[in-house]
């Protein structure tokens, strides 16, 4: 797989992502649904934004694994959540696991007025190999 990163600016690589990520010679994609933090026996987290966002990054990291993918491989990562303001100060945790993977992806942020019963965060990846 070849990956290239488009940055007409400098900007964005404080905030841990690329305007545009070009993908030649893939041999697969991963298309993961929203994870977030649930429990392995499906059980919605009630706890703070900060333990939300990592079990959500720990779940999605899971799911990637177990296909068969590595991390490194996400091109594109959209993070919806139930406040901004609310997981900003905890957006270095997510910036520290991309960072820890060498991931080079596109990213959206939404706030949105609500997720599946109490949850905060979801993250939802597009993955290649």
């Amino acid at each position: 797989m070849e990956k290239r990163t488009v940055n007409p600016w400098k900007w964005q690589e404080e905030r841990s992502y690329s305007q545009a990520v070009e993908v030649k010679n893939v041999s697969g994609t991963l298309y993961c649904s929203g994870q977030a933090a649930i429990d392995p026996d499906g059980t919605s987290s009630d706890r703070d934004m900060k333990s939300q966002l990592e079990q959500a990054i720990a779940n999605l990291e899971e799911v990637i694994n177990r296909a068969d993918y590595q991390c490194s491989g996400i091109v594109r990562l959209n993070i919806y959540t139930t406040s901004t303001q609310e997981l900003w100060p905890h957006f270095p945790i997510l910036q520290e696991w991309i960072t820890k993977h060498q991931i080079e992806q596109a990213v959206t942020m939404l706030e949105v007025t609500g997720l599946f019963e109490t949850l905060k965060v979801e993250l939802e990846a597009t993955v290649v190999k």
